[in-house]
Order: structure tokens, then sequence, then C-alpha cells
């Protein structure tokens, strides 16, 4: 039976290009919108695109998260070395993508796939540096530390929703998975924006609680969800 509707994947194999570069010439306009439903095409339309055009618009192989960072990270004239700790990280390049700075062709949420002609163009930006560290991740030991308050204290801005953690880590404590642990990520943006978003705050009291002491924070209660 043939198939009369497509999604993007089987687009791209029915052209014989790859699905990257069907994903970014769909990002650029070279392929119009789906006309089956809203994430299918019609054999015709599949049948009229150009996989010529397709082609040439990603003349090299997309290049993955760690790839960018990497590109990144000599961009700044700060390397990642292998085998010790990265300057830029393939978290701040899933942020980028966030931004709208960088489109993911990737279908796998473990990971992303990039246009190198896209990176490039990030890379030269004169605001590199300023996005670098605005989405350079923290943990929430670092967190706490940043804002100078204890771990318990901005445990609870996570749980009144003044910061949100867009990715998090697994920490192995030895060699086995038993031992391991999810730890939540923060951009250093995010970080940096609680205070100034919270004046009703007495941040001097916050930071002169002691340890051991319930937290000022403790009694409110998260905002209500908008209706």
């Amino acid at each position: 039976m043939r198939r009369t509707e497509y999604d993007a994947s089987q687009a791209a194999k029915r052209l014989k290009v790859p699905a990257a570069a069907f994903r970014w010439a769909r990002h650029t306009g070279l392929i119009p919108d789906p006309d089956a439903s809203s994430c299918q095409w019609s054999r015709a339309a599949v049948e009229a695109l150009d996989a010529d055009a397709i082609r040439a618009a990603m003349p090299s192989p997309p290049i993955g998260g760690g790839a960018a960072a990497d590109r990144i990270a000599d961009a700044l004239g700060t390397p990642n070395v292998i085998g010790e700790k990265a300057n830029v990280t393939a978290f701040v390049v899933r942020r980028f993508v966030d931004r709208g700075l960088l489109v993911d062709l990737s279908a796998n949420p473990d990971g992303t796939l990039h246009h190198p002609d896209q990176v490039d163009q990030v890379c030269r930006r004169e605001d590199l540096a300023d996005l670098v560290a605005a989405d350079t991740p923290l943990g929430p030991e670092q967190a706490a530390a940043r804002l100078r308050v204890r771990r318990a204290d901005f445990d609870h801005m996570v749980r009144l929703g003044w910061v949100r953690s867009p990715q998090s880590i697994e920490v192995r404590f030895g060699t086995s998975r038993a031992g391991a642990v999810d730890v939540a990520l923060y951009t250093t943006a995010s970080v940096d924006a609680v205070v100034p978003a919270h004046p009703e705050v007495d941040w001097e009291q916050l930071r002169a609680v002691e340890k051991g002491q319930r937290s000022p924070l403790a009694s409110l209660r998260p905002a209500p969800a908008p209706a």
C-alpha cells in the first residue's frame, strides 16, 4: 500500500536526504508547512520538494551539542581541554536553543544536533561572553553560595517557584548507579534575577540567619497559578 502522508522522518527518507537537513530546511522555510495535518505532508507535497536544494542548504553534517560547546569555548579563547572541567558545556548550548539562538536538529531528547554554520554565526556574536556567562550552570549549593544564603533557604526559593531548573544531571557516588542522584542545574542569570525580582524580602536578614534556625521563607506559599 502506498503511503499518502509523511511525517518529517518519513519525508526525509522518501527524499533520500538526512533527517537533520530536512529539519533545517523546515526551519529556514525551504520546506512549506505540513498540508495533511499539523505534522504531516501529503504525498504530492513531498514529491514536489527539491531534494538537491535541501541537501545544499546543509552541505556539512550536523554537529552535536558537545562539539558546539567546544566551538563556542574556542571562540571565547578558553578552549575546553579533555580531562579538565569544560569552560562551555552542552548545558549552555541547550540554553542557546531555548533562547532561539540555535536550532536543535535532533529528534533525540538526550542530545542536540546543530547546523555548523549557525554555530559559527553564534560564535561571532559580540555578546557571546555575556550570553555564556548568563547560561553557565550552577548546582543548588553553588546557587546558594552565589546568593549568599544557606542551601535550605535556596530550597525554599525553588519551592516558591522563584527559580526553576531547566535541566538536571545524574551524579554518581562510586561506580554503581544505585548511588546515583539527579542534581538540578540553574542558569546563572536565573539565580541572579531572584534578588531584584523579590524586593519584599529582607535579604540582609535572610543572609544573617544562622545554621539550624528556621528560614524566614518557610512560612511563604507559592503564588497561585494564573487562571
